[in-house]
C-alpha cells in the first residue's frame, strides 16, 4: 500500500508542477514583453550603454523560461510513464529525468515542482539525490545544466538580441554607421573635388531649346480645393470619388405632350392656327369694305 500511496502522491504533484509550469512561462513572456518595449524606447533615445545593460535581464529571463520548459516536458514524461516508477531501482529510460527534476528543482521558485522532488528523494534515497544534485556521475542533462550556469551574456548574443528588439519595434539600430556615413558625407560636402579640378559648367541653354520644352504639369495656380480620395473598406473595396453635376431635368406634362404628337396632328394644329390669324384679320361682316363700297352704303341710307 505504501508504494501505491507514494505514486499517487507523486502523480498529483506532477499534475499540479505542469498546470504551474505552464502558469509562470506564461507570465514571464508577458513581462519579457513589456522589458523588450522598454530596450526599443531606449535605443530610440540613443541610451544603448543602459540598453545593453538591461537587456541582460531578458535574456537571462529567456534561459529561465527555457529551462521551465524542459522541466514541464520531463514531468509530463514521468506523469506518462508513471508505472514505470514502481520498482526501487530507477528505469534507465527515466533516469535522466529523474536527476534533472531532483538537480533543478531547487533552483526554481515552483513550489509543487520543489515537493514532487522530494517525493522521488524518498523513494530513490539519499545517495541517488546526492549524485543527482552534484552531477557526479554527468547523467543530469547537458541542457539543464548549461541553463542553470550563472554567467554573464556574450556580446554577440546581447547585439543579437538589440538587433532584434530594434527590428520588432521599427527602432533605427546600430547608429554607429549610420553616423560615419553622415560623417564621410561631410567631408565629400567640404572637399567635393577630391583634390581634382572641377569642369566647367554646362552652357546654358538657347532661347530656341527652351521654347521647344515642355513646361512642367504643376505649373500655373492650383485649385485650393482637393479632394483626397476615400480609403477602402470591407463594405466598399474600390471606392471612387463622386463630384456634383448638374440636376437631371425631368420632362413635365408639355414636353411629354410635345414628344407624343405625330406629324398628322402637326399638321392640323398649324393649320387650325392660319385660320385664326385669317378671323383676326376679317371684319365682324366678313370681308373689310373698300371706300368706294362705304360710300355707297352711305348714299342708300340718305334714300
Amino acid at each position: 500500500m505504501a508504494p501505491s500511496s507514494s505514486l499517487s502522491k507523486l502523480k498529483v504533484q506532477l499534475k499540479l508542477s505542469i498546470s504551474r509550469l505552464r502558469m509562470v512561462q506564461q507570465k514571464d513572456t508577458a513581462i519579457a514583453k513589456q522589458q523588450r518595449r522598454q530596450m526599443a524606447h531606449l535605443l530610440e533615445q540613443g541610451k544603448e550603454e543602459s540598453a545593453r545593460i538591461r537587456v541582460e535581464n531578458i535574456i537571462r529571463s529567456d534561459i529561465t523560461t527555457e529551462l521551465l520548459e524542459i522541466l514541464e516536458l520531463y514531468c509530463e514524461l514521468l506523469l506518462a510513464r508513471i508505472g514505470l516508477l514502481e520498482p526501487k531501482e530507477c528505469d534507465p529510460g527515466l533516469e535522466e529525468a529523474i536527476r534533472s527534476i531532483i538537480h533543478a528543482a531547487p533552483r526554481t521558485d515552483v513550489k509543487e515542482l520543489q515537493q514532487a522532488r522530494q517525493l522521488l528523494v524518498e523513494k530513490y534515497g539519499k545517495d541517488f539525490a546526492l549524485e543527482a544534485i552534484e552531477n557526479t556521475d554527468g547523467k543530469v542533462a547537458e541542457r539543464v545544466v548549461k541553463k542553470l550556469k550563472v554567467e554573464p551574456p556574450d556580446a554577440v548574443l546581447v547585439d543579437l538580441y538589440l538587433k532584434e528588439i530594434a527590428k520588432t519595434y521599427g527602432v533605427e539600430w546600430p547608429r554607429a554607421h549610420s553616423k560615419r556615413q553622415n560623417e564621410s558625407d561631410e567631408e565629400d560636402d567640404d572637399d567635393p573635388s577630391g583634390g581634382q579640378v572641377v569642369k566647367s559648367l554646362e552652357e546654358p541653354l538657347t532661347t530656341e531649346e527652351l521654347t521647344k520644352a515642355t513646361p512642367p504639369r504643376d505649373l500655373g495656380p492650383k485649385s485650393p480645393v482637393s479632394i483626397a480620395p476615400p480609403s477602402p473598406s470591407t463594405d466598399n473595396l474600390s471606392p471612387r470619388v463622386k463630384l456634383p453635376g448638374p440636376p437631371e431635368l425631368k420632362p413635365t406634362a408639355k414636353m411629354s405632350g410635345l414628344k407624343k404628337q405625330t406629324p398628322s396632328t402637326q399638321a392640323e394644329s398649324g393649320a387650325k392656327a392660319e385660320d385664326a390669324d385669317d378671323r383676326g384679320k376679317i371684319g365682324v361682316g366678313g370681308k373689310i369694305p373698300d371706300v368706294d363700297e362705304l360710300a355707297r352704303r352711305f348714299a342708300a341710307l340718305k334714300k
